[in-house]
Parts: structure tokens; sequence; C-alpha cells
């Protein structure tokens, strides 16, 4: 199973919401093509379901990696021009499933951001790389996200409790997904890759022990050569489905 051919890009985007399951998805996924988007004035949000309590590779605490990889996310998030952060509570870190509560949560963040967009981790794994974009809080998130997208954002009989918090129904126009089977809508960030690689490198618990530059430019100019871009230039690949 895979996507169909990507939808264009939606040209008069405001808002664009990223919801991905744990500090550093998004800067690994699209912290070049979310910094693009800031330089065009569209205004971005991000939503992360954990705190990455079971991330890391030194002998930091358990018990202090929470309130560590928050602080990296909010500092990374920073270097984009991305300043609001919000963690949901109460989903551990590598236990993640596309239930009703995690459902009604995301539903809830997309009716008070209002995105015209949302960006998020596929919900299709990749069975040539079972790492990496097929963890299944990956693939939790991305299911998760795409059913809060379609039907509960817009639909006000779903989680009708919503409407006495004031979150009225929203249609998100696209969504977007990263690390998922055979992507086709390529993003040159080539003038915003310095900011992609300080945004990495601001979860230093996670990307302490990697070359983050080497790594970018090489999986960026990949993605680029594959695209027909011209040498020397850097992207990040997605599908993009319209959900009007």
């Amino acid at each position: 199973m895979s996507f169909p051919a990507s939808a264009p890009a939606l040209p008069d985007i405001r808002r664009a919401l990223a919801v991905f399951a744990h500090p550093d998805d998004v800067d690994f996924g699209c912290a070049g093509t979310i910094a693009g988007w800031v330089d065009e004035g569209i205004e971005v949000a991000y939503v992360v379901v954990t705190r990455g309590d079971s991330g890391g590779f030194d002998n930091t605490p358990r018990d202090e990696m929470p309130a560590l990889r928050e602080a990296e996310q909010r500092a990374a998030a920073a270097v984009v021009g991305v300043h609001q952060v919000d963690f949901l509570d109460g989903y551990p870190d590598g236990l993640l499933a596309s239930g009703p509560e995690l459902r009604r949560e995301i539903t809830a963040a997309i009716r008070r951001f209002r995105p015209d967009r949302v960006v998020t981790s596929s919900p299709l794994r990749r069975w040539e790389l079972l790492t990496g974009p097929s963890h299944p809080d990956h693939l939790a998130v991305g299911e998760a996200t795409t059913c809060a997208v379609y039907p509960d954002s817009r639909n006000r009989f779903a989680f009708p409790e919503l409407l006495a918090e004031g979150l009225e129904p929203w249609v998100v126009r696209e969504i977007w997904y990263a690390g998922g089977p055979a992507p086709d809508h390529a993003v040159d960030v080539t003038d915003q890759v310095d900011r992609k690689i300080a945004a990495m490198r601001a979860h230093h618990s996670q990307t302490a022990h990697l070359d983050v530059a080497a790594w970018v430019q090489d999986l960026l100019g990949t993605i680029a050569g594959d695209a027909g871009l011209p040498a020397g230039r850097l992207a990040e690949a997605f599908t993009v489905l319209r959900t009007e």
C-alpha cells in the first residue's frame, strides 16, 4: 500500500500545525520546510504527543529526560521561527496507539489553532525502512492525526464536549505526510539548511553522537537529486493530500 500522487500544494496557506510523536521528529523530518513557511509569513505551531522519555544515548537519568527533551524542542523550534510548542500529557514514549483519547486531543489542538495545513508523520509503514519513519509511535500519531483531520475536527458531533470549551468545528484544507513511502512533493530547503542543522543540534541528547551537517547534506542531497533538482540543492520530501 502506498499514497496516491501528491496534489499541488495550496498557495494561500496562513497557518500550519505540525503534529508529531516525539521531540526532534519535526526537526529531522521537516525543519527546513517549516523554516521556509515561516519565511513566507505562515504562522506555524507544534503539537508534540510525548516528551521522549525513552530517548537518549547517554546516562541521563530517566526522570530528567522529559524536561530536558521538552527544553530541547522549544529551543529547536525557536531556531526556525516557531514559538508555539504544545506538549500533550499522559502519553508514554514507545506505547502510543491511535485511540479515541489521542484523536480527541489532536482534534482539540486543530480546532484551537485552526490551521489550513497539517503536517504529520506517515500512517503507512515503509517496509524497506523499518527504523526511523516506521517507528510505531510515528505510525500511531500519523493515523490519529489523519482521523482528527477527517472526520473529527470538522464534525460537531465528534467529541461534543469540545463545543462546551468553545472549540468549534474546523476544516483542515490539506495534510502533508513526512517519512512515508515514495514521497513525491520535494521542497527545496537549500536556503534554510543552516537553520535545520541548528534545530537538529538543539536536540543534544539525541544528536550529540551524530555528525548532523554530514547527515543532512547526504540525505537532503539525495532527495533533491531524486526529485530532479540541480546539483548542489537540498530538499525534504512529503506526500501532500487535499482534505477540503
